[in-house]
């Protein structure tokens, strides 16, 4: 099959590579659209250290199931499937509590580290385990469908959060989680939305997926201003989708006293986190890590056009120019979001 390899860091090949074989309770999937994460493109550099050379990347994905291993019967040769990028054991005490996002024997499609090796879906075929399939609705297409895994995601982070009715609701980052965040919020909730972001274009899509106030983050009265829309008290709920020390603080600095700050990014392994300000507002934190449960919700949602995926979607190129679209993410092209492939 051609896969698109990272050879080393910040060389990738579009080549010939070992078609996988599916075991035991797996399938073979032959492989209509894959999503380039923001994940592998910072994997793709080294400095991660989750995407280790050579591997094939990738862990955003459709397409149509072309083989089954043995002991697969709820799925059959042709069904058109996504799946979670997590494989998880499902033996596990967290798995059998249902937070298989938190499994002691987790893998992540495309990551390679120290304790595991998994080869993803930036190829013409993939195997995954058949628990972590999901049908495709009707009418859904393929491209759709490889937005799953980050519509989920979000679906995760609100799920997890203790919105109550008319809440306001503060999305800190306009990058592709915070834009499906925003919509995610409003097809579930009535409250106030309200956006930061440090560039007015991606604010400017925030108010069309469902923001109802925007604010640069390099205004010097963010939080006053923030206040003054809340009646002097702050936002209820704050969402950081980022993953770093500035949009944490200005997420800490604008949300109400005995409020809480989710964090979804993951961009720096650590932060400097106002900790007095954490303490003396009694503010509660929440990490979300991945899915849990969410994929069905996410496909009903875009199924259902209450997610408009494919608004955030700036290209669908074909997998063998993989190469080219990872260095214009890399560089941070202006007004790429999310990237979809397809072999």
């Amino acid at each position: 099959m051609k896969a698109l390899v990272l050879e080393e860091a910040m060389k990738l090949a579009f080549r010939d590579s070992p078609t996988p074989k599916p075991g035991f309770r797996e399938v073979l999937i032959r492989v209509k659209a894959v999503g380039i994460c923001g994940s592998d493109v910072h994997g793709m550099d080294g400095s991660t250290g989750r995407r280790r050379p050579p591997v094939i990347m990738g862990h955003e994905a459709s397409g149509v199931i072309e083989e089954l291993g043995t002991g697969v019967s709820s799925f059959r040769v042709g069904d058109r499937v996504t799946f979670d990028s997590t494989i998880w054991c499902g033996e596990c005490p967290y798995c059998r509590s249902g937070r298989v996002n938190l499994c002691d024997h987790r893998r992540v499609l495309g990551v390679s580290c120290d304790e595991y090796r998994q080869e993803g879906a930036f190829a013409e075929y993939v195997v995954v385990p058949d628990r972590i399939l999901f049908p495709i609705p009707e009418a859904l297409d393929f491209v759709g469908a490889a937005l799953t895994e980050p519509v989920a995601v979000v679906a995760h982070a609100a799920a997890l959060t203790p919105i109550q009715r008319n809440e306001t609701l503060l999305v800190v980052g306009t990058g592709l989680i915070g834009l499906l965040l925003i919509q995610v919020l409003r097809s579930g909730h009535s409250g106030r939305i309200v956006a930061v972001d440090l560039d007015q274009t991606r604010l400017d899509q925030a108010e069309k997926f469902g923001a109802d106030h925007t604010f640069l983050a390099t205004n010097p009265d963010l939080a006053a201003e923030i206040r003054d829309l809340t009646g002097g008290r702050g936002a209820d709920r704050a969402f950081e989708a980022v993953g770093a020390t500035a949009p944490i603080k200005t997420a800490v600095s604008c949300v109400r006293k005995g409020g809480s700050v989710t964090l979804i990014g993951n961009l720096s392994p650590q932060i400097d986190l106002p900790l007095q300000t954490v303490v003396t507002r009694e503010l509660t934190l929440y990490g979300s890590c991945a899915i849990a449960g969410e994929y069905p919700l996410a496909l009903d949602l875009m199924a259902r056009n209450k997610i408009d995926h494919r608004g955030v979607v700036s290209a669908v190129r074909p997998l063998a120019e993989g190469a080219s679209w990872f260095d214009k993410l890399y560089r941070k092209e202006p007004g790429l979001l999310k990237v979809v492939l397809e072999p």
